[in-house]
């Protein structure tokens, strides 16, 4: 086929493809999504009590708070609620203050060592070697960092942002062994991109066992799988853990002598929790997503190490 019968060929298809698209999410046009104000719930209630992304949490002033640190819109988009969760239990867990260090893989253009500096801690900040993110295409995302010169300093003044934030290449299948003895560290949905689950989850082990010191306290959240605690996607570009994977890993930590909090899915009783974003994501809510032929949310692992 030529490249003139290529373009009327698509040029005659686009409009059904449009059509398609509008007939799959014909309610989403005119949705309404509840309003976290009107809504707001006890600000004295249980606050992240679960370990995978919920609409309940967005209802709650905490969530409202930790939003304003990161500068996002209290919007139902499930890498805010990462966000939120990282912040509230890396504060919960006593893991941030004057003069602790941190560590972030993955870090993108991440808000969050601009407020983990805030509070006065020193935060080592870390994506791909570029070679990696090359390979990967994952360079030609805005997920991607090259340079602390593309980290946000928020309200912070550049120069003191930099005297609190150094930047350095880790490749998270092979943690350099001198990125050691920080009192926490995190990453945000990225341990499901180093090719296989076990890859994902020896990185959660080895960042525990290499990086933080006695004490020190790990949160990461990655992709779960919400349709089926049988099949997944296990290896490739994206990977997407089962219950049964987290809380085989669960177990495995914990059988080594360090503390792991309880996973604990929430019970999604709102409507938007069962709403499906669907390729080409629209984003708003998007607290679920359909990868290939798998429901996946967001969830979230805090580890503290004992010895």
């Amino acid at each position: 086929m030529t490249e003139q019968e290529l373009d009327v060929l698509f040029t005659r298809l686009l409009p059904k493809f449009d059509a398609w698209l509008s007939a799959h999410k014909p309610w989403k046009q005119n949705m309404t999504l509840p309003s976290t104000e009107t809504y707001r719930v006890d600000p004295s209630s249980a606050f992240m009590r679960y370990s995978t992304c919920s609409s309940r949490d967005f209802f709650h002033p905490e969530f409202q708070r930790i939003s304003a640190l990161i500068d996002v819109p209290l919007n139902f988009h499930r890498k805010y609620w990462e966000w939120v969760f990282i912040i509230h239990h890396a504060i919960r867990t006593g893991s941030v203050g004057e003069g602790t260090r941190g560590l972030v893989f993955g870090v993108g253009q991440e808000a969050l060592p601009a407020v983990f500096a805030q509070m006065g801690c020193f935060i080592t900040a870390t994506d791909a070697p570029f070679q990696i993110a090359l390979d990967t295409g994952w360079s030609k995302s805005n997920q991607f960092a090259t340079a602390l010169a593309t980290l946000p300093n928020g309200p912070m003044d550049r120069a003191a942002f930099e005297r609190q934030v150094e930047w350095r290449e880790c490749d998270m299948n092979n943690i350099d062994p001198s990125l050691q003895g920080y009192d926490f560290c995190w990453s945000s949905c990225c341990l499901e991109h180093l090719g296989t689950l076990k890859a994902g989850a020896d990185f959660i082990i080895n960042s525990v066992l290499n990086t933080l010191k006695v004490g020190g306290v790990a949160i990461h959240t990655t992709e779960f799988n919400v349709s089926s605690n049988t099949d997944t996607l296990e290896s490739g570009s994206t990977v997407i853990y089962r219950r049964r994977d987290l809380e085989a890993l669960v177990a495995e930590i914990r059988a080594m002598g360090h503390e792991v909090d309880d996973f604990v899915i929430a019970p999604d009783n709102l409507v938007i929790d069962n709403y499906v974003d669907t390729p080409p994501f629209s984003q708003f809510p998007h607290l679920k997503l359909r990868i290939e032929n798998y429901v996946s949310t967001s969830a979230g692992l805090i580890i503290r190490r004992m010895k």
